[in-house]
């Protein structure tokens, strides 16, 4: 045999590097520009960032979800300490199988899922349903308009963070909506940028105690400036409510309430 590539049967379409660099591009442009301005902007993609954006864009909102990291689910993909199951107490179970995904009843009313099963299941229902999302792109401030209200976001690429301060001279960009959701975990990092304005004050999460949390996770979801929708565990922040640790069912009914909030506030 000689050495060097044989040659193969043709299987692929004849496309070249530059009309997939020319594709990614283009398409990446035309949706950004269009979603500079949106129904919501949701800071935080995590279970209750996705599952809010799954709601609002099933109502035909235009949504856009903004999340640091390169991937998208938060802490719903690995579960507790490193193990990726994920718990939900009832009546969270009732919002996975809505989503299609399979949890096992483990003790009363106490069931378990696979976290990647469960995270891909809620990433592909926000798809499936219309929101669109900037991943590897941080949050850097707020846009505020008349009365303080919230109006957007300041953003900026994730590597950007990475970089040394005296060569940091990379301008973000803004992006307008109709309402802002923080979700953005225990950080509540849009609610902290209110808060370094004297805006608002925020009391820090408590202690573990998942019996109380979740409940008052859930109730106390909702708009706590105006323009400015908190979920999930940013809601424990604010308010001072205990920690729920590597459960995840207030986080999945905190993100439905947060949808609920902001179609009130837009109507």
């Amino acid at each position: 045999m000689k050495k060097g590539l044989r040659k193969t049967k043709k299987i692929f379409s004849d496309v070249g590097e530059k009309q997939i660099t020319r594709a990614i591009v283009n398409e990446f442009a035309k949706e950004f520009c269009e979603y500079v301005e949106s129904d919501c902007l949701i800071i935080g993609a995590g279970p209750s960032g996705l599952m809010a954006g799954r709601e609002l864009a099933s109502k035909k909102l235009k949504v856009l979800i903004v999340e640091r990291n390169n991937y998208l689910g938060g802490g719903f993909w690995i579960g507790g300490y490193l193990m990726n199951k994920v718990t939900v107490r009832s009546p969270g179970e009732e919002v996975l199988e809505e989503l299609g995904v399979p949890c096992k009843k483990v003790s009363p009313g106490l069931y378990v899922a696979d976290g990647p099963h469960a995270c891909s299941k809620l990433i592909a229902a926000a798809c499936d349903a219309g929101a669109k999302f900037a991943n590897m792109t941080s949050f850097d401030d707020v846009v505020l308009r008349e009365n303080n209200r919230v109006a957007g976001a300041v953003v900026n690429w994730t590597p950007v963070g990475a970089l040394p301060r005296q060569i940091t001279c990379v301008d973000p960009v803004a992006l307008e909506t109709k309402v802002v959701i923080d979700a953005t975990g225990h950080d509540a990092f849009v609610v902290k940028k209110l808060e370094e304005r004297g805006l608002i004050k925020t009391k820090g999460f408590g202690a573990m105690w998942v019996a109380q949390s979740e409940d008052m996770v859930v109730e106390y979801t909702g708009e706590v400036h105006p323009g400015l929708v908190v979920s999930g565990m940013a809601v424990s922040t604010v308010f001072g409510l205990p920690r729920m640790g590597p459960t995840f069912g207030a986080m999945l009914l905190s993100g439905k309430k947060a949808a609920e909030e902001v179609l009130k506030i837009i109507k």
